[in-house]
């Protein structure tokens, strides 16, 4: 039995295929395992690949014929994938933070399919439009995480945004850029953010670029779908 590392952009791209499914999480997956179980079947005396995955611990057999195959691919990363949702049992941790708090439904762009947008590689399907959606969903529920956690916010009074704006209540984020009398100047939604941070939260500010700033700013805004723009209202 021949030993083979799987790792890089070749595990990367076959754990992303199946996450997107060339379409949807689930149906990506299950094309994976219907073609992992064919991919696996050995016969009797048939040479074993055993693969590895990089962090030396993810380890799986396919037979050697289908080594570079798809269907061997596939079955190489339904397995791994497998392992890892297993020892990652909080993986659907989006659709967790969604039971918990309410989270607005990003735009409905399905009218973009099939439509070029004045580019040659800008033609739009419907894996660009799930794509799109999953790492927008994914960005506004980790703003609901933080948003709705002293903890993640660093607090040193247990005291998370929501408790002055239940689901991002009363923030307004239509409404920046605007002057400001806490600060006394005009600023941004995520110079308000960071003074509630600072004072109420009582908790460390945020870069502007951070990850943690984005994320916040998403959510908050993502809250306010549907509310049209007016910058410096009071």
């Amino acid at each position: 039995m021949r030993r083979v590392a799987f790792h890089g952009i070749l595990a990367a791209g076959l754990l992303l295929w199946i996450g997107s499914g060339c379409g949807d999480e689930e149906s990506g997956e299950r094309a994976a395992q219907e073609a992992a179980a064919r991919a696996s079947e050995a016969k009797q005396g048939e040479e074993m690949v055993e693969v590895e995955l990089c962090d030396g611990e993810s380890k799986t057999k396919i037979p050697a014929r289908v080594e570079r195959t798809h269907e061997g691919g596939l079955a190489i990363a339904s397995d791994l994938m497998a392992q890892w949702k297993r020892r990652n049992p909080e993986e659907r941790w989006i659709e967790a933070e969604r039971e918990k708090h309410v989270i607005e439904p990003p735009a409905d762009n399905s009218h973009l399919i099939g439509k070029t947008q004045g580019h040659i590689y800008s033609r739009i399907t419907e894996r660009h439009l799930k794509e799109w959606d999953r790492e927008l969903l994914q960005l506004v529920a980790e703003g609901s995480r933080i948003f709705h956690s002293a903890d993640a916010l660093g607090s040193e009074i247990a005291v998370s945004c929501d408790m002055c704006h239940p689901d991002a209540a009363n923030t307004h984020p239509e409404t920046y850029p605007k002057f400001q009398t806490q600060l006394g100047r005009v600023v941004l939604l995520r110079d308000m953010i960071n003074w509630c941070i600072e004072h109420p939260v009582r908790g460390p500010l945020l870069a502007a670029d951070s990850a943690e700033m984005r994320a916040l700013e998403a959510y908050i805004l993502a809250q306010r779908t549907g509310e049209p723009l007016a910058y410096g209202k009071h």
